[in-house]
C-alpha cells in the first residue's frame, strides 16, 4: 500500500505529542487537508495531525520517512515593545512581580521558501533562529514541523 504524507505541526508536538522515529507504528488523529491548503499550509501533505480534536478514531500506520520542514520568515521588530521588555527585565527597575508583555516580533512566512531535511527521529522541541534587536526586517528560519510518510496499517485514511 502506498504511503500518505502527513504534516505534524511543531506546536502540536511540543504541546502534547510523543516523539517518534522511522519504523515506529503510530496512532494519530488525522484531519484531511483541503486541496487548496495542501501546498501552502501543509507543505503538500494529504492530512495533518490534530491532537486537540476527536481522538476516538486515530489512523494507525508505520512511519516510513520523516522530513523536518524549515520555513523562511521575514521578521519585523517593534522597537517600543522591545524597549518595554528590556525595562521589565532590568533588575534595577524594581518590578513587583511577573510582567506579561506581547512579543515584539511579527513573523511573516515567505511563501514557498522552505527546505526539507531528512531525519531519523522527530524531536519534541523544534529549532528557530532568534530575531535580532534592530527593526529589520530580518530573514529568519524556523522548523515548523515534520512532514511524515506514513504507511497506513488499518486501511483508514482521513
Amino acid at each position: 500500500m502506498a504511503g500518505m504524507r502527513v504534516f505534524y505541526e511543531d506546536w502540536q508536538m511540543e504541546c502534547c505529542g510523543r516523539p517518534f522515529a522511522v519504523g515506529d507504528e503510530v496512532a494519530w488523529p488525522l484531519v484531511a487537508a483541503e486541496p487548496g491548503e495542501r501546498r501552502e499550509r501543509y507543505y503538500g501533505a494529504e492530512a495533518w495531525v490534530e491532537n486537540h480534536g476527536d481522538r476516538t478514531r486515530p489512523a494507525t500506520g508505520r512511519v516510513r520517512a520523516i522530513e523536518l520542514v524549515r520555513q523562511e520568515y521575514l521578521v519585523h521588530t517593534d522597537q517600543r515593545a522591545r524597549e518595554r521588555i528590556d525595562r521589565a527585565l532590568d533588575p534595577d527597575a524594581g518590578s513587583e512581580g511577573p510582567v506579561v508583555l506581547p512579543s515584539p516580533y511579527r513573523w511573516e512566512a515567505v511563501p514557498g521558501a522552505y527546505t526539507l531535511e531528512a531525519a531519523d527521529r522527530c524531536p519534541k522541541w523544534f529549532e528557530f533562529d532568534e530575531p535580532g534587536r534592530d527593526p529589520g526586517p530580518h530573514r529568519m528560519h524556523r522548523t515548523v514541523g515534520a512532514l511524515v510518510t506514513l504507511e497506513p496499517t488499518t486501511g483508514d485514511r482521513p
